[in-house]
C-alpha cells in the first residue's frame, strides 16, 4: 500500500491513462464562498423550471453530506471538442457535447475503473463518482483543485486549454494531498460571451439566467418555448455553444481523441428537410445512447419547429 501522497500522484497518472485530460484534488469541506451566490440565484428564480436545483441545498455545498467522512474531492476533466463540427449549411445545430455517445456512459466507465484502482492501491476506501448525477457544484470544485476558473459565461475555463470539457468528481474518504488553486479570473475586460449571446442570458459576469438560455430552453424546459425568443435560436435545436465559440481561450483547445464522442454517419447526413420529417423510430435509431434523448422526441421536434420561427419584426 502506497502513502497518501504517492496515491494522489498515482490517481492523476491513472486518470490520464484512462482517457481523462486533467485531474485535480481539493480538500472536502463547505463551499462558503459559493453558498450566498447560489442562494441569490435560486431566490431570483433564474433556475426556471429546474426544481431539482432547489433540492439538497446543503448537499450542493458540502460533499461530506454526500459521503460520510469525505476528505477529498477528485476532479476529472474530459475533452469533447470535435475535430470538425457537424454540417451547418441547410441544417439545424446540436451542441458539440451531444455529437456522439452520451458522456454519462463514457465517463462513468472511466471513473469506475479509477475507483477500482484506488481500492487496489489504498485498501477498502469509500468513494463515489458523480457525472451530473448528484447535487455537486463541479465548477467550484474544479477551481479549488487548481484547474482553472469560472468564466463570465459561467463555463469552467482551463488556462490555455479552453472550456469544451466535461467535469466529473469522485468524493472519497481518502486523505489526499490537495492542489493549490492557481488560476484567478483571467477573462479580464473581455465580454465576447456576454455580447454574443442572442438571448442576453448572461445577466452578469458568471451569472446565467437559465430562463433565457438556449440550452435550457431546448433541453430542460418541458413547456412551449416563449414566443418572445422566436428568431433568436440561430438554428439551434439542442443546446448552444455560442458563448464558448467566441471565447478567446478556446482557440488553444485541441480536439478530443475519444472515438465514442464522434458522431455517427446518419447524423452527419442530416439536413433541415430530414429533421422536419424525422419519425419517432428514426429518432430512436439516430440517438441511441445519445444525450439528445434527454429532450425526448416530442421536445426535439418542438425545437425544430421553433427554430424556424421568425420574430414579429421580421414578419412585418
Amino acid at each position: 500500500m502506497k502513502g497518501n501522497n504517492d496515491i494522489a500522484e498515482w490517481i492523476k497518472t491513472e486518470a490520464t491513462a484512462l482517457g481523462f485530460d486533467a485531474c485535480g484534488i481539493a480538500r472536502a469541506g463547505f463551499l462558503e464562498t459559493e453558498a450566498p451566490a447560489l442562494e441569490r440565484w435560486l431566490n431570483m428564480n433564474m433556475h426556471g423550471t429546474m426544481q431539482y436545483m432547489e433540492n439538497y441545498f446543503d448537499m450542493r455545498l458540502d460533499p461530506r453530506k454526500l459521503l460520510e467522512g469525505a476528505q477529498s474531492v477528485i476532479v476529472l476533466v474530459s475533452n469533447y471538442l470535435p475535430e470538425t463540427t457537424l454540417p451547418e449549411k441547410d441544417n439545424f445545430i446540436l451542441s458539440k457535447y451531444a455529437y456522439g455517445t452520451d458522456y454519462h456512459f463514457v465517463i462513468r466507465d472511466r471513473m469506475r475503473k479509477l475507483i477500482e484502482g484506488m481500492r487496489v492501491m489504498a485498501g477498502d476506501v469509500a468513494a463515489r463518482g458523480f457525472v451530473d448525477s448528484a447535487p455537486v457544484l463541479e465548477r467550484a470544485w474544479a477551481a479549488r483543485a487548481g484547474l482553472g476558473w469560472i468564466g463570465k459565461n459561467a463555463n469552467f475555463i482551463i488556462p490555455r486549454k479552453g472550456s469544451f470539457y466535461f467535469l466529473s468528481v469522485i468524493i472519497t474518504d481518502l486523505w489526499l494531498r490537495a492542489d493549490t488553486p492557481k488560476a484567478t479570473d483571467l477573462c479580464g475586460a473581455c465580454r465576447n460571451c456576454i455580447d454574443a449571446c442572442p438571448t442576453q442570458a448572461i445577466v452578469a459576469p458568471g451569472v446565467v439566467d437559465a430562463r433565457r438560455c438556449i440550452s435550457y430552453l431546448t433541453i430542460e424546459l418541458r413547456d412551449e418555448i416563449p414566443e418572445s425568443f422566436a428568431g433568436q435560436f440561430r438554428d439551434r435545436i439542442f443546446g448552444c455553444d455560442i458563448c464558448q465559440d467566441v471565447c478567446p481561450w478556446n482557440r488553444f483547445q485541441k480536439p478530443h481523441t475519444e472515438p465514442l464522442f464522434v458522431p455517427n454517419a446518419e447524423l452527419l447526413e442530416m439536413n433541415k428537410h430530414k429533421w422536419h420529417e424525422l419519425t419517432l423510430n428514426e429518432y430512436r435509431i439516430l440517438f441511441k445512447k445519445s444525450a439528445v434523448k434527454r429532450t425526448k422526441y416530442d421536445g426535439l421536434m418542438r425545437n425544430v419547429r421553433f427554430a424556424v420561427k421568425k420574430n414579429h419584426q421580421e414578419k412585418k
